[in-house]
């Protein structure tokens, strides 16, 4: 186990990370110092060849209310050019989340706020409990959330987001499964188990066929299909077919027996 700050990071003998927001005082709000860590603990996990997927909690009883109370009041204060470096840091923070190189979930339970409900549209699965709300309540203070806009919309579609952006109120759990931010929701005593038991699915699969496979939504996502496209989504099966990951794979299958990748 390591311990950074306020976020706590665990890794288990399967691969599984999971990455806690431990401020449980203010709802695991962030500050420009909580969003530099996160920034870190999302960039080490990318790169750690260990790490085979990457679980994100909040401790206490929210996931995130997003902006600390001190920290707005600062941003209040910014100057054009220090509030450009604040938005590029938090701009960073969910970049660095939803291009993540491996499956993450998101492990959901109580209010999710503002900057919080991009860290959930940033992550691939979110579980959460029936105490889950969502909102994007910023215009309630006279700002946007223009930072977590693109992943928000990419994940409930643009007329859902314009309501949810005007309106700041707030999303239940069960709203929250019909518009897509929520994968699945469970009772609250089953949260872990139920991310524990998404988490033993992904990592049972080919670490780089998941790789690469969430690559190829990013790739094909919004093109049209042109003869460009087929063509590159042609040479991505040969080579995948061709790699030793691929091999073994077909090999395991028709053998009957686990692929090397797995524990069993």
């Amino acid at each position: 186990m390591a311990t950074t700050g306020v976020v706590d990071i665990k890794t288990n003998t399967k691969g599984i990370r999971t990455i806690t927001m431990n401020r449980p005082e203010v709802h695991n709000a962030f500050d420009d110092n909580q969003v530099q860590r996160l920034i870190q603990a999302f960039e080490s996990a990318a790169t750690d060849n260990n790490v085979r997927v990457v679980v994100l909690a909040g401790a206490g009883k929210s996931f995130s209310a997003g902006g600390d109370i001190d920290y707005m009041r600062r941003m209040g204060e910014n100057s054009y050019e220090q509030n450009l470096a604040d938005g590029g840091q938090l701009a960073q923070l969910m970049k660095s989340l939803n291009n993540l190189p491996k499956p993450t979930i998101a492990r959901v339970q109580g209010a999710t706020m503002g900057g919080g409900v991009g860290l959930v549209c940033c992550c691939d699965y979110a579980i959460g409990s029936p105490r889950a709300r969502f909102a994007t309540s910023e215009v309630k203070l006279g700002v946007l959330p223009a930072t977590i806009a693109p992943y928000v919309v990419a994940t409930i579609g643009e007329k859902a987001a314009r309501r949810m952006f005007m309106s700041g109120q707030p999303v239940s759990d069960e709203q929250a499964v019909a518009l897509g931010i929520l994968s699945d929701v469970v009772p609250e005593e089953k949260l872990d188990s139920a991310v524990e038991a998404l988490a033993d699915t992904l990592v049972k699969n080919g670490p780089d066929a998941v790789r690469l496979a969430k690559q190829l939504t990013f790739d094909v996502s919004h093109r049209p299909v042109s003869e460009e496209l087929i063509a590159a989504t042609v040479r991505l099966i040969a080579d995948v077919r061709d790699s030793d990951e691929g091999r073994e794979g077909l090999n395991a299958f028709l053998q009957k027996r686990p692929p090397n990748w797995t524990e069993e």
